[in-house]
Order: structure tokens, then sequence, then C-alpha cells
């Protein structure tokens, strides 16, 4: 038997595939403004509020601590962006309603929803700044690039909500590109990827993998970070030579060990960890690393907090540290639904979803929630990039419903499903005669 679910994608293919009669209406004709085949609201974007900006970053420190801890349990390198992650579901939130609006704010940390929005705004705003062309001393001008960005990819033939498209202009800067995933999915996908690598400069060309998005999908919802940055005091590449690394097993490997004498550096230490700032030039941005002593990382994770996370990224004491450290370069790529929904959001991804704030033409839950991260560490700094997907799709909850009374006289044909042969085959014109 067939699931609800793949009965609603049956027939979405099927209206595909007829072609049926009228016109699509979708975003472009409710947004307020359409742009180049993008439907934007025309509210503009709104003024940075720093108060509640810092509310947004206490959110964003306590959802990643979380995040982490939950994306620690894999072994193998990690690395996750919680601010992308954050952004990703913060937009999504403008359009959940009921219980999945209340578990996405206790997930997500969130003060009041519009503090929240008016919070990421100004963040985002405030990061604008970190990118420019930076002067060092005894060397040549170099560039800090930090780019954010978000963007929608709606069905073109949803009827989406004026105030959802509102929200997302005025605290995300985010236009609905329109796109067809019933009869070009393939054509949505590469749109949402291209855009998604433009932005993140190359590093992150296919976040949205073939299968992911099909004729159900109704929407994604996308931010991208990008940054390139180099140290403050670059390592030189002179001192850098092979070192023993030692595993988690226990095992050791030989790295390309990098190494600085007498940097100036923030620097803390507690009970089985040590922590050091490298700042990148510019002094505006910069990478804290924290070290635990051996055999104490599953320890030090389990430790990981909103409060914790707040002092290690707080002032550090300026300190002469010698420092090695490896150079390494390594991707994540990692589906979130599970582990959002085991932080207190299950609902958002079941049949039980309330999207009628981004909707009410059709019910939409969330299928997927896809995050990738790029990290190259080496003598002259550091290159990162994150991506994050937030997929809507057609919820099995509300399927299109006719009614249907057996009142007159019927055929019926009972056979086998796989190879369609008619085992029976006959017609009902008195039920009740013998």
């Amino acid at each position: 038997m067939q699931t609800r679910r793949e009965l609603l994608r049956a027939a979405a293919l099927t209206a595909a595939g007829l072609g049926t009669a009228g016109v699509l209406t979708g975003s472009a004709r409710d947004a307020r403004v359409t742009v180049g085949g993008t439907a934007i609201s025309g509210v503009p974007r709104a003024p940075a509020d720093g108060t509640a900006r810092s509310e947004a970053v206490r959110a964003v420190q306590s959802f990643g601590a979380d995040l982490y801890r939950e994306l620690a349990q894999q072994p193998g390198n990690l690395a996750c962006s919680p601010y992308s992650v954050a952004v990703a579901l913060a937009m999504v939130r403008n359009g959940a309603r009921g219980a999945t609006a209340t578990e996405l704010d206790h997930v997500l940390h969130a003060p009041a929803p519009d503090r929240l929005n008016s919070g990421l705004n100004a963040l985002e705003l405030h990061l604008a700044t970190r990118s420019g062309r930076r002067s060092r001393e005894g060397a040549a001008p170099a560039d800090v690039v930090l780019d954010t960005a978000s963007s929608l990819w709606g069905q073109r033939s949803e009827r989406w909500q004026p105030a959802f498209l509102d929200a997302l202009a005025r605290f995300y800067g985010a236009g609905m590109h329109t796109v067809d995933y019933e009869r070009d999915t393939e054509g949505a996908r590469r749109a949402i990827n291209g855009w998604t690598g433009e932005r993140t400069h190359g590093r992150i060309p296919e976040l949205v993998p073939a299968g992911m998005i099909d004729a159900l999908t109704r929407l994604v919802l996308v931010n991208a970070v990008y940054l390139k940055a180099p140290w403050l005091v670059p390592f030189g590449r002179q001192a850098t030579a092979p070192a023993p690394f030692t595993r988690t097993d226990g095992s050791r490997v030989s790295v390309p060990m990098m190494s600085a004498s007498g940097t100036a550096s923030g620097y803390a230490s507690g009970p089985g960890w040590q922590a050091v700032r490298l700042p990148y030039l510019g002094e505006q941005l910069a990478m804290t690393l924290v070290v635990p002593d051996a055999g104490r990382l599953a320890q030090l994770e389990r430790d990981v907090s909103g409060p914790a996370v707040r002092a290690l990224l707080g002032d550090l004491p300026a300190t002469q540290v010698d420092l090695r450290l490896p150079r390494w370069t390594f991707r994540t790529h990692v589906e979130l639904s599970d582990l959002l929904s085991a932080l207190g959001m299950p609902t958002a991804f079941t049949d039980r979803a309330d999207f009628t704030g981004m909707t009410v033409q059709d019910a939409l839950s969330i299928s997927a929630v896809l995050h990738e991260v790029f990290v190259a560490v080496d003598e002259d700094g550091t290159e990162a990039a994150a991506a994050t997907a937030a997929i809507m799709e057609l919820s099995a909850g509300r399927m299109p419903g006719v009614t249907l009374t057996v009142d007159r006289p019927f055929l019926f044909l009972i056979h086998d499903i796989e190879t369609g042969i008619p085992l029976f085959l006959g017609r009902v014109v008195a039920p009740t005669a013998g």
C-alpha cells in the first residue's frame, strides 16, 4: 500500500505531467515588487537595533553550544556554523505558528520573535562592517572578507503570505526567488546551488544534493557565510615542520606543524584545558582555540554550554604564547533533522507542523535541514564557508481531499499491484441482491 507521502508525490507529478489548465498564481503575483524573477517585499531593510543584537548573540551562543554537543557525538573532524543554522531556522520561524513556533523558539533560545528578528538583522549589519582592506605594520595591506546572505526559493504556484515576505525582507534582506519544483526540479536545484556556490566563493558548490528536493518541495530557505582573513601575525612558513599528532584513539600521525614564538595573544586556562586567541588582521575577528589535556576531550565537549561559550568569547588576558598549531583543511556535511528534533522541535518535521504563517494554500513541514562547512587554516590565515538550507515540502497532514458516496452502480477490480494483472473484475448494481 502506498504511503500518504507517496500518494502526494504521485499527485504532484501527475499534475505536473498533465500541465493542468489555468494560469499559475504564486509569490510573484502576491509580492509587492517583482525584480528579475525574484518576488520581494516593498518593505525596506530595518535599521540596526543594538539592544536586540545582544539578545540575538546570546541566543546564537546557547543554540551553538547545544548544536555542537549533539554533533560531537559523531566521530572524526567536525565543523558547524551556529550563526548560519540559527539564521535559517529564524527565517523558518517567521512562518511557524502554534506548537511549531513554540518549539522553534525553545531550540533557538529565542527572545520574543520580533526581538530575534531585530537582533539577527543588527548582527548581520554589524558583521558587514568587518570586511575591507586592512593595513599592517611592515607589510602590504591585505583584505578581510566576511560575507553573509540569505535567500528564499519558493514554488511559483504557491500563494505566500505577504507578512512572511515582509518580515524576511525587513530583517534578513531576503527575496523570494520563484522556481518550479514540480516541472523542473533539477533546474531549481541548480539555481539554489548556483546561488550558494557564488555566495561562498565556490567553496560550497552543491549544498543540496540530487534527490533532496522533488515535486513535493515548496520552499527552500538558505543562509550562506564566507570568511577569508589573514592572521594579524602570520606564522612563518619556514618554521613549519612535520611533527607528531596524537588522535583520540591514541594513535600518532605526522602533520605539518606551524610555529610562532612569543606571540601576544589572549590566553586562559581552567581545569583540564587551555585556550588561546589568535586575532586576524584588523583585530576585529579572531580564532579561539580550546585545547584539553590529554584524554579530556570528551569531558570538555560535555561541558560546552552557552555560559561556557560566552566566557571563552569574552576578554582573555594578553599573554606571550609560544604556539605550535597544525595546518588543516576539511569539510563537514550533515543533515540536522534528527538532531533538531532531539533538541526540542520535533513537530516541525511532522504532519502536525503549522507553517500557516508562510502559506495557507498548502500544509507544509520541514523535510530536511542541510548544513555544510568548509575550513582551511594555514600559515597565512583562515578561509571558511558555511551554508544551511531548510527544505519545506507538502505535508501529508492535509492531503487534497474529496468526498465520495458510493450510492450508485459501480465496477470493481481485484488485482496484483506490481504487475497490474486483474484477478477479479466485476460490477455491483444491487449490493443486497443474492
